[in-house]
């Protein structure tokens, strides 16, 4: 099938290189001209497991290529998806401009009948937004074309993003009653992906829309609810991990984004509760939960600094700290909204000296914090932790679970180690000798009320 994909960012490129992948011809469409000339040769902007080794194998087996030409990628496509970012506005509602300019460019270039898939993340209605503007812009030429708008949000885990759309728990597909053309060409698409009768749900567009952002909401629900409880264990001198493990067991609740931490970030939870609770809003209802959970969050992103703060006592000035992770969650380069900014920002505004290391996400970090005397990158865990007065988490990455802790405490300058991820045993770093504060361990942890 020859589809058609707006917008080689995360979720378009993505979506892409697996539909490429399993046969179908994809053509991607972005305004980015240098992007699309590097896509073009097989090299990816982005850090994403897998994807590379896929796209240079669909390359060379002519399944995708990547162009800025939009007339072209509308009129040689039977299905179009539209994959476009929808940044946060300054009141917190999801920005469509991206959305109704990709509309815009459909509407002006279709020739024939065309299902147009909506997959960025978008508020209630958008469906019937795109569809009147695509509508409109035929009206303009003097034309009558048929076409059908869908919704089909994206589920995908950075860092996971790969196996998330070849094995889905499910795809959602939005579209208007009686609209038996379009869920005859979604169910040809994704028949490479269905294992199962129910593995593709279909429903009405805004019931799809909603979808998407109730799945984040509840996720990020149960992260800042995990986040609050681990606070009440520090005061309560209860070991969080425990109290996971005694919920986790129940299959009503599950193992599943109840890890206490630092606070979530990346490009969807936050940006997407945000949404939800404007759309709440503007329909005369005030989501009290959502707010909370946007609270809760944005506490627990200071909280650390908190602890190093308490702990040396408000003195920060000139004391060089280790930072280990910078990315929002390991398996990405994205640091958008992740703890660590915030953390990076309160220490450098005390004094502090930082050493950041994380595996793939520096360069990004560097956009926003350029390297300086108190700004330190570094190309190793070893090199981060050298000399400084003691060690801070924010990503639970592998190598660091894995690190040497005899390696570790020769390093520090003292056995010390601020974790935001709970990534070791507290048991065995007071046998060797560290002083361990992490997320909700009982007296382990230092903390300002």
């Amino acid at each position: 099938m020859k589809i058609s994909i707006f917008g080689s960012g995360y979720v378009g490129l993505v979506t892409g290189v697996c539909l490429a992948a399993r046969g179908h011809d994809v053509i991607c469409v972005d305004i980015n001209k240098e992007r699309i000339d590097l896509l073009n040769t097989g090299f990816i902007p982005i850090y994403e497991p897998g994807l590379d080794r896929i796209l240079k194998k669909s390359i060379k087996n002519k399944k995708i290529s990547f162009t800025t030409n939009s007339k072209k990628a509308v009129i040689e496509s039977k299905l179009i998806f539209i994959a476009v970012g929808t940044p946060p506005a300054e009141d917190g509602s999801a920005d469509l401009q991206y959305v109704l300019d990709v509309a815009k460019n459909i509407g002006d270039s279709i020739n024939a009948f065309k299902v147009v898939i909506n997959k960025s993340t978008v508020p209630v209605g958008s469906q019937k937004k795109v569809k009147n503007i695509i509508s409109k812009q035929i009206k303009k030429r003097n034309k009558e074309i048929k076409f059908s708008v869908c919704s089909n949000p994206e589920f995908l885990k950075e860092g996971a993003a790969i196996n998330d759309f070849n094995k889905p728990d499910r795809i959602i597909c939005g579209i208007e009653d009686g609209d038996k053309k379009s869920k005859k060409l979604l169910e040809e698409c994704y028949k490479p992906f269905i294992k199962k009768n129910n593995d593709i749900i279909f429903m009405k567009p805004e019931a799809a829309e909603l979808t998407k952002y109730a799945a984040n909401a509840m996720l990020a629900t149960k992260i800042s609810f995990m986040n609050e409880l681990s606070q009440i264990s520090d005061i309560l001198n209860i070991d969080i991990n425990e109290v996971r493990n005694g919920i986790g067991s129940d299959s009503r609740i599950g193992y599943q984004f109840i890890n206490p931490g630092c606070g979530y970030g990346g490009s969807c939870f936050p940006k997407d509760v945000k949404a939800l609770i404007d759309i709440a809003k503007k329909n005369s209802y005030q989501p009290k939960i959502l707010k909370s959970i946007e609270s809760v969050n944005k506490e627990q992103k200071n909280l650390l600094f908190k602890k190093v703060d308490s702990y040396f006592n408000g003195n920060l000035q000139g004391k060089t700290f280790g930072l280990w992770g910078v990315s929002f969650k390991p398996e990405t380069d994205d640091i958008r909204e992740a703890p660590s900014i915030n953390l990076i920002k309160s220490l450098l505004k005390a004094g502090a000296i930082i050493k950041a290391y994380d595996p793939v996400a520096l360069e990004s970090l560097k956009q926003i914090f350029p390297k300086t005397q108190n700004m330190i990158y570094t190309n190793s865990p070893e090199n981060s932790a050298k000399n400084a007065e003691c060690l801070i988490i924010c990503t639970e990455w592998n190598e660091f679970k894995e690190f040497n802790i005899i390696t570790l405490k020769k390093l520090l300058n003292s056995a010390l180690i601020f974790d935001g991820r709970n990534i070791y045993d507290p048991d065995y770093l007071k046998l060797k000798g560290f002083k361990y504060f992490a997320i909700g361990r009982g007296e382990q942890s230092p903390y300002i009320k």
